[in-house]
Order: structure tokens, then C-alpha cells, then sequence
């Protein structure tokens, strides 16, 4: 579903890998999490790799990835750690990729609605906008506890777009789990240029240069 004829245009975006690398950051906190816990680290490409399901599933990948049987509580604490260990610097390397600013401040001015919709936590996600002086571009914003259900669940897109108060959107994002949320909700998808190598599939159209190009 597109935005409606004559209505509101807007677009959600996904945020890690989207609209910012906030990879090494991830990496660096999951990886001393586990070391601090007596675990083995993992190379950063291995774990920027595994980002888009949520933090409670990157920390549950990287265990089966070193074959270390855990418990949900295991992983519950392990979660928690990184998580808080995360938030003590959530920008220490994180960058806003190319060009991603200006772009979406040239939809906003032409009038576009914007949301936002992450696995990432709430708060967290408000923190890392609030930094990297994004926060004043979304019109919503729902992060991974701020919904029952979190991507691919298409509820979780759904309520960004009922929280933007529009019928439709174009949902822009960087993996496979992005694809299916859109699918599942029944929205348009595009993907990033920027994606990583076989994260998205090559049935969904030309992939965006420039979140720009979606005012063409």
C-alpha cells in the first residue's frame, strides 16, 4: 500500500543500517558484554552482519554462532548487560550515512510525513535521534518495547502508520527483515544502495541512491 491518492505522502524508515552505521558501535558493546561475561568476542562484520531482528536475538545468533547452549534467562541477562552497556555511549562511532540528513529534511519540507520503526529500544532510539539531531525530522517513532509485537510482525509498522495518522507509506529499510514487515503489512518497500551485500533481494525494484529519489 502506497500513500493514498490525494492524502498525506509519507515514508517510514527503518533506522541501523538505514538511516545511520551504527554497526561498530553495536559491536563494541555486544562483544564486551560477552567478554566481560567470560565469552569469546566476535569479529564487528560477523555481528553487523546479524543486526535487524532486535538485541534479544543478536545476543541469542552470536551464542548458537559459538555453540554455547543458554538458557532464555541466560540470554535475558546477557541482553540486559549489552543493552546497558549500549546506552553508556550509543555515538561513540555511529554516523548518519551520506546525504540521509538533508534528504530527509527536503521531504518534510515538501511536505511528507515521516516515521520511524526499529527493532531498536525506545528510549535507546530516542537517545541515538536526540544525538545525532535526527529526532526533529519523525512525526512517530516506535522502537521494539513500544509495540506488542516487533518487526517482521506487521503490526509494528502498521501502528507507526496509524500513528502518523495516514492509509499508507513506503516503507525504506536495509535487510530481510525489512522486506517481509513491508510485505506482511502490505506496503511498498524500497531498499537502500547502501545495504549490505545480500541482505535484500533482487525482486524489489531499484534500490534507493538517495532517500531523495523518493520525491521523483
Amino acid at each position: 500500500m502506497t500513500p493514498a491518492q490525494g492524502g498525506p505522502r509519507a515514508a517510514v524508515f527503518d533506522l541501523d543500517g538505514t538511516l545511520i552505521d551504527s554497526g561498530p558501535d553495536i559491536a563494541r558493546a555486544v562483544n564486551q558484554t560477552f567478554v566481560a561475561h567470560g565469552l569469546e568476542p566476535t569479529e564487528d562484520a560477523v555481528v553487523i552482519g546479524l543486526i535487524g531482528n532486535g538485541a534479544h536475538r543478536l545476543v541469542a545468533d552470536l551464542l548458537w554462532r559459538q555453540r554455547i547452549p543458554a538458557a532464555p534467562s541466560d540470554i535475558e541477562v546477557l541482553t540486559e548487560a549489552y543493552l546497558a552497556t549500549y546506552a553508556d555511549a550509543p555515538v561513540a562511532r555511529t554516523t548518519i550515512f551520506p546525504h540521509v540528513a538533508e534528504d530527509l529534511a527536503a521531504l518534510k519540507a515538501a511536505g511528507w510525513r515521516l516515521g520511524l520503526c526499529t527493532n531498536k529500544p525506545q528510549a535507546l532510539t530516542e537517545t541515538v535521534l536526540a544525538k545525532l539531531g535526527l529526532d526533529h525530522l519523525f512525526d512517530a517513532v516506535r522502537g521494539a518495547d513500544a509495540v506488542p509485537t516487533r518487526k517482521p510482525d506487521p503490526g509494528h509498522l502498521r501502528a507507526v502508520i496509524g500513528d502518523l495518522g495516514v492509509q499508507g507509506a513506503i516503507y525504506v529499510g536495509d535487510t530481510e527483515v525489512d522486506e517481509a514487515t513491508a510485505r506482511a503489512a502490505g506496503m511498498a518497500f524500497r531498499g537502500v544502495g547502501w545495504a549490505a551485500p545480500g541482505r535484500l533481494s533482487q525482486g524489489e525494484g531499484r534500490p534507493l541512491s538517495r532517500l531523495s529519489d523518493l520525491l521523483a
